[in-house]
């Protein structure tokens, strides 16, 4: 890191149900990124397990446990930190789990939990998809410090919804972090443009790595992981295949862009009581 500047990465996965092929391609992937200078490294949603909802309840696990022991010890060993992405949180087995986001400081310590808050309950394409059958949606906002900034915690399908990336920027989230799993159908008309959206709105960065190609239940994920500034301009987007992007995150021009068009502070919430 340099003054107020961090090199950050999103991961790209095609993750499959068996997490131990997972697992070694994330580490192969991040210590990758970490040797093209990446000092933040973001997996994306599911990473560990994903495709099949059978499969799902056999690889539920607590947090902390035996996947954030690995996520801590790899950002312990190569000095980083590191956004777990998500995983299945709850007892093997278990009908009602959380979609679980973690994140580690360099030393290897979990630092920040947070489980997904809107599940995707939706028709694409004729095809439902039903998250809360599984799952049980989360009600905590939550943030995490890295270095010299503050990174802003969501997943996936919490794009759509910008109140919760508005409450992330008053708590002076200065990255927000959008790990996920998008479909097909959907991303290739929404997912740059939500992205490029709430990094406009809130004046912050967006680190979103993401899920591609087909997966074991037929369904088609997107990719196209993204690093995004404040502006709103693509710095980095991934081809169609497992990798990372890799971006330098310049904090000190953030500080000088709220300073000169300050939309944050002209918020004028006395006037928003009627809408809430």
């Amino acid at each position: 890191m340099e003054g107020r500047k961090i090199r950050a990465a999103a991961i790209q996965m095609s993750s499959t149900p068996d997490k131990d092929e997972n697992r070694g391609a994330a580490e192969a992937l991040i210590r990758e990124a970490v040797s093209a200078g990446a000092e933040l490294v973001a997996l994306p949603e599911l990473w560990s397990c994903h495709g099949l909802d059978e499969v799902y309840r056999e690889n539920a696990e607590p947090v902390p446990g035996p996947t954030t022991d690995f996520l801590g010890d790899l950002a312990r060993e190569l000095g980083v930190y590191l956004l777990g992405g998500s995983i299945l949180e709850g007892d093997p087995g278990s009908d009602r789990m959380s979609n679980t986001s973690t994140f580690f400081d360099p030393s290897g310590e979990l630092t920040a939990i947070y489980r997904k808050i809107h599940l995707f309950d939706v028709k694409v394409s004729g095809r439902e998809y039903l998250e809360s059958a599984n799952i049980a949606p989360g009600n905590e906002i939550v943030t995490a410090k890295a270095g010299p900034t503050t990174l802003g915690l969501s997943v996936c399908y919490d794009v759509r919804f910008p109140e919760l990336y508005r409450l992330l920027a008053l708590r002076r989230a200065e990255i927000l972090a959008v790990p996920a799993a998008f479909t097909l159908q959907t991303g290739k008309d929404h997912w740059e443009i939500l992205l490029r959206a709430r990094a406009i709105e809130n004046q912050a960065f967006v680190l979103a790595p993401a899920q591609w190609g087909r997966k074991a239940d037929g369904r088609w994920t997107y990719g196209r992981s993204t690093i995004i500034d404040p502006w709103g301009t693509v710095l980095a987007t991934s081809p169609d295949r497992d990798g990372h992007v890799l971006a330098r995150l310049d904090l000190d021009y953030l500080d000088r862009f709220r300073a000169e068009f300050p939309a944050l502070a002209n918020r004028r919430p006395e006037a928003y009581d009627s809408l809430t």
